[in-house]
């Protein structure tokens, strides 16, 4: 990826002409409340006329890192000034919900403002800009994100484009909202990465997904095991035609399936029914520890 940041830059920098200039001790000065034109330089305008953007893609607010802000803010002011839109009435959000939530957790009646001229086209693409910026988004986020964008058109090279990811990143972000929404409330609180949830995708089977969800909580898997064992859950893959393979005993067959179900790891039976090995793949202390426990009978 090249210079991703650059080309994320020029879109929410085009927007404010002018920064805000702050006193020795960070405090706001006196603006200009009177709207102007759109768009313009710095102003201020009442919090309670703003509302959030309906479409903006961060859905998660941490209650504790806005009072921390909110803490701030009272100490310090608002250092940068939110981006609105002009919406009947009143404003609505472009850049900047998390700073304008905490300002109503501060009590603040007038927030700095930055008022631009942005069509519905535009608002979805500037407010992912910002929040892809400042890695504010969990990967579910960014997945809705995209499959709006998506819906509006853009292909997933065109959305990589745009917030300089590649577009099979693209791609495995919007895949992850095939999961259960559990599962997906998972990815947001943190619980299981990406990674995790990409290989938990693998597993059609939703007891066995989810079966292989609690071990990946539990036994703290690494994303590499959690793949392995994701493989091993699917189930075996269909066999390559070959005039050379031996034929299947379907005794051995079931057995090997029913013990792959079981231990939830992959498993192989080599030989016969008369005579033969039976080998069990674990991944890390953890897994050895546990599929012994189960083959000795204490747990």
């Amino acid at each position: 990826m090249s210079n991703p940041r650059n080309a994320l830059g020029r879109g929410i920098g085009a927007l404010i002409p002018n920064p805000p200039t702050t006193g020795a001790r960070g405090a706001i000065p006196a603006l200009d409340t009177t709207p102007r034109p759109a768009p313009n330089g710095p102003g201020e305008l009442p919090v309670a006329s703003i509302e959030r953007n309906p479409d903006q893609p961060r859905r998660r607010f941490d209650p504790a890192q806005l009072e921390r802000l909110a803490d701030s803010i009272r100490q310090h002011g608002v250092l940068q000034p939110v981006v609105v839109r002009r919406a009947g009435d009143g404003y609505q959000l472009v850049v900047g919900e998390r700073r304008w939530r905490a300002s109503q957790v501060a009590g603040l009646e007038r927030i700095p403002a930055v008022i631009v001229d942005v069509d519905d086209r535009k608002l979805l693409d500037l407010a992912l800009v910002e929040n892809v910026q400042r890695h504010d988004l969990n990967p579910i986020e960014l997945g809705l994100a995209f499959r709006t964008m998506a819906e509006g058109g853009a292909t997933q090279e065109q959305i990589g484009k745009r917030v300089g990811m590649d577009r099979s990143t693209v791609a495995n972000h919007i895949r992850l909202l095939e999961l259960p929404r559990d599962l997906q409330q998972d990815i947001e609180e943190g619980r299981i990465s990406a990674g995790h949830a990409k290989a938990l995708l693998g597993v059609d089977n939703p007891e066995r997904r989810r079966h292989l969800r609690d071990r990946v909580i539990e036994d703290g898997l690494s994303v590499r095991a959690t793949e392995e064992l994701s493989r091993s859950a699917a189930g075996p893959r269909a066999p390559r035609p070959s005039a050379a393979r031996p034929a299947v005993d379907p005794n051995l067959q079931r057995l090997t399936d029913s013990l792959r179900q079981r231990l939830q790891t992959r498993v192989r039976i080599q030989g016969g029914s008369e005579r033969g090995r039976i080998e069990i793949e674990f991944f890390g202390a953890e897994d050895l520890n546990r599929l012994t426990g189960m083959l000795l009978g204490d747990g």
